[in-house]
Parts: structure tokens; C-alpha cells; sequence
């Protein structure tokens, strides 16, 4: 009798060959925003997605967030610019500014189920977990915050986007000692930090950062 290997009795979906096309685009081409979106996409109704979410359940300030369903405004900048200097919202609309990021760069989302609700979640608040964590938004930065969301959130997408940066720069013979290092770091620093996904950021915009991040156990990189 032949044994069906486990791999032939995957179903391959769109969804799948899609994310997959996505994965090989972002090796070839980090910045590809939409590879990154594909790579979700094929991700959002695997076991390894539910996992995920069970474990950030387990936090109660967590699984309140997912019950509310909380979804904040499009930040404006230009009102965070007029913040104190100090404050979060400033620094977050300086980082947007410097970086020419739009507040609504990402996929748009449907809000349906717990999977829905946490791709926006963190699709909304990620520019302000660059700001708080101080990670940039090169190839090096974006690894380590990678890292950090492994930590924190158990991510399947970010174990992705690891391998593919990594995958990369191989392809491109590059060093990667500054790679590792920042995965350390990025991993240690989420695994000692209070739950990102649990915060209101929008609320406080005017709390000083420095504030935030003694509060989240937070010392950014420099």
C-alpha cells in the first residue's frame, strides 16, 4: 500500500500558490508591500494562524481587545505634529514624515472573524511599533521588528518575512552577522516587553514616549 505523504493531501488554493509567488517576490524584492499582503493572505486560514491567535488570547488584555474589536481613526499628522516633541504622536508623525509613509500603506481588510481583526490591527498600529521599539525601516530594522511581533505575538508572518530577508540577502552575498544580532535583539526585546497588541495607542497620543516605554519595559535600540 502506498503512504500518502502528508504534503499530497494539502489542498492547494489560490490563496496558497498566490502567498507563495509572494514569498519568492519579496526574496527577489524586500520592498515589496504587496508580496508581503499575498504571504498573509495564504497564511489567515492555516492552523498555524489559529495557534497563533489562541496564544494571544490567553492574555486577557488581549482577548478583551479581540472581543471589542477595537479599531481606532486614521491617525492625521498634521494634527500630531502640533503634539509635544516628546509625546508619541510626535514622534510617530515625524517617523511617517521622514519615511514618506502614508498611515493607510496596507491592504485594505474586511472585519470578519479573529483573523480579520488582528491582520488590521497590526497592519494599523505598525508604524507605531517601529516608533516605540526605535527599529528602522531598512531591511535591518524591519527584521527586527519582525523578530519583536515572533516574541510578542507568535506570527506566522513574520517567521516569513525573516526567512525571505534572510533568503535574500544570501542570494545577494551579504553579511549576515548584523542580521542575527538584530534578531536577537528584536526577540529579546518583545519577549521582555509588556503586549503591544493590548495597548490603545490613539488614546494617548500626547503621553510622552518615554513614558510608554517605561511603562511597556521597552529600552529602544540606539
Amino acid at each position: 500500500m502506498t503512504k500518502i505523504s502528508n504534503f499530497q493531501k494539502v489542498s492547494v488554493t489560490p490563496e496558497l500558490l498566490q502567498g507563495l509567488q509572494g514569498f519568492v517576490a519579496f526574496i527577489d524584492d524586500g520592498t515589496d508591500i504587496e508580496a508581503v499582503f499575498d504571504i498573509a493572505a495564504a497564511l489567515a486560514n492555516h492552523e498555524v494562524s489559529a495557534g497563533a491567535i489562541t496564544y494571544l488570547k490567553s492574555h486577557p488584555e488581549i482577548a478583551q481587545l479581540f472581543q471589542e474589536q477595537y479599531i481606532a481613526p486614521t491617525p492625521n499628522l498634521e494634527a500630531l505634529l502640533k503634539l509635544p516633541e516628546d509625546s508619541l504622536g510626535f514622534a510617530y508623525a515625524s517617523h511617517m514624515r521622514a519615511a514618506n509613509l502614508d498611515p493607510e500603506f496596507y491592504r485594505k481588510v474586511e472585519l470578519q472573524d479573529d483573523a480579520s481583526y488582528l491582520a488590521l490591527r497590526m497592519r494599523q498600529t505598525h508604524d507605531i511599533w517601529h516608533t516605540v521599539t526605535g527599529f528602522g525601516t531598512d531591511s535591518i530594522g524591519e527584521i527586527g521588528l519582525q523578530a519583536f511581533q515572533l516574541a510578542q505575538n507568535r506570527s506566522p508572518l513574520a517567521v516569513m518575512l525573516i526567512a525571505a530577508i534572510t533568503l535574500s540577502m544570501i542570494k545577494m552575498n551579504s553579511d549576515l552577522n548584523p542580521l542575527v544580532r538584530v534578531l536577537q535583539q528584536g526577540y529579546d526585546l518583545g519577549y521582555q516587553a509588556k503586549p503591544f497588541l493590548a495597548q490603545k495607542w490613539e488614546e494617548a497620543w500626547s503621553k510622552p514616549l518615554a513614558d510608554w516605554r517605561k511603562e511597556l519595559n521597552v529600552t529602544p535600540l540606539r
